[in-house]
């Protein structure tokens, strides 16, 4: 057996913004779902209930493309909250075969709730930024997704 002690890669590789920008991501998200607990929702539900808040009527195919996720992860968690009152299915007007999610008053209400949640965490991280600095970081994370499109 051959042996190569050599570092597969160097230590400048953790100072990548790709890792900040992983690092920014895990604590946001960790941070997220210790908030959004104690209401009983993770995150995925969160973002599955504003997309359909955003655009009702949307499907579950165009819904897991849109969160990136499969097409089965949604039909779960649609089933669960449908099941908790939050989604409504509705027959699509022109294909039987389709159906469209809606939110319920129940799920407007879980959503609200969830949301001044979210809103408290993004003031927190703009209090801490300023008002300068969070533009700044808007405008940097709007080029970064741009350029990764690009790529």
């Amino acid at each position: 057996m051959i042996r190569n002690d050599e570092e597969p890669v160097g230590v400048e590789a953790l100072n990548r913004v790709i890792w900040a920008l992983r690092r920014t991501e895990l604590a946001v998200q960790t941070l997220k779902e210790r908030r959004l607990r104690p209401l009983g929702m993770a995150f995925a539900h969160y973002a599955l209930l504003m997309s359909v808040h955003a655009e009702p009527g949307l499907a579950g195919a165009e819904l897991a493309r849109r969160l990136n996720v499969t097409p089965q992860a949604v039909a779960s968690l649609v089933a669960r909250l449908e099941g908790r009152g939050q989604l409504e299915r509705r027959e699509h007007p022109r294909h039987r075969h389709v159906q469209e999610l809606h939110l319920t008053d129940t799920g407007r209400e879980a959503l609200r709730a969830a949301d001044a949640v979210i809103a408290d965490i993004e003031r927190h991280i703009a209090d801490g930024l300023g008002p300068e600095e969070t533009a700044q970081l808007h405008t940097l994370l709007d080029h970064v997704t741009k350029a990764v499109r690009d790529a």
